[in-house]
């Protein structure tokens, strides 16, 4: 058994890690603005995305972390949960805190969709 810790792991994988880490804690941080904002942004779809999305960031660095091969898959779902959660947050109009989590879901999508390549 081989044990896999960040100095073994390739860069761009604790890179993905950190991303999807980042990514779920600014989520949960949204779903907190959103359901204060009312309206719009607390409608049930908007935070089941948001919740979906944390979750998925969540899963797909603890795949990482424990060096399973099954992250490629975990991360191709994270990829496309995190590009519809940064479209919703952009939908929103313009508004700081759905533009940082559109930004950190974009990145985490993208470096995701490397992973799962």
């Amino acid at each position: 058994m081989t044990h896999h810790t960040a100095a073994h792991r390739p860069q761009a994988m604790n890179e993905c890690i950190d991303n999807c880490t980042q990514c779920h804690a600014i989520c949960l941080e949204t779903i907190n603005y959103c359901l204060g904002k009312g309206g719009q942004h607390a409608a049930s779809e908007h935070i089941g995305l948001l919740a979906t999305c944390a979750d998925i960031c969540a899963t797909s660095a603890d795949a990482m972390l424990r060096g399973a091969a099954i992250h490629t898959a975990t991360c191709g779902a994270c990829a496309e949960v995190c590009r519809q959660c940064a479209a919703a947050c952009e939908s929103m109009g313009d508004d700081a805190e759905m533009k940082r989590c559109a930004d950190i879901c974009r990145r985490c999508a993208d470096s995701c969709a490397a992973m799962a390549a």
